[in-house]
């Protein structure tokens, strides 16, 4: 499932225009993006949580050239799935 899918599947199980529907999603996916942004964790209940970690630099290898070369650290969002959405899955 995509973006749009999701805001036409809301839009019919709740009787909401496309728009409105739209707006909600997009509402959902800034906040939660709002709240990575100022490292807080995001918990969904049943579903899982987001998170940012802070991976450390290294030093890695160009795979064409084979080339030593450094690799500086990050941060990258991080989706750890919930006990419930995981059984869930595991009984398919």
């Amino acid at each position: 499932m995509n973006k749009s899918q999701l805001i036409t599947v809301l839009a019919k199980t709740e009787d909401l225009t496309i728009r409105s529907a739209e707006d909600i999603v997009n509402t959902f996916f800034k906040e939660v993006e709002k709240s990575l942004l100022n490292d807080d964790r995001v918990e969904i209940r049943g579903l899982g949580s987001f998170k940012i970690k802070q991976y450390d630099g290294y030093d890695g290898r160009n795979p064409k050239t084979g080339k030593k070369i450094k690799v500086k650290s990050k941060k990258l969002p991080f989706f750890k799935v919930g006990k419930e959405l995981k059984e869930r899955v595991d009984k398919l």
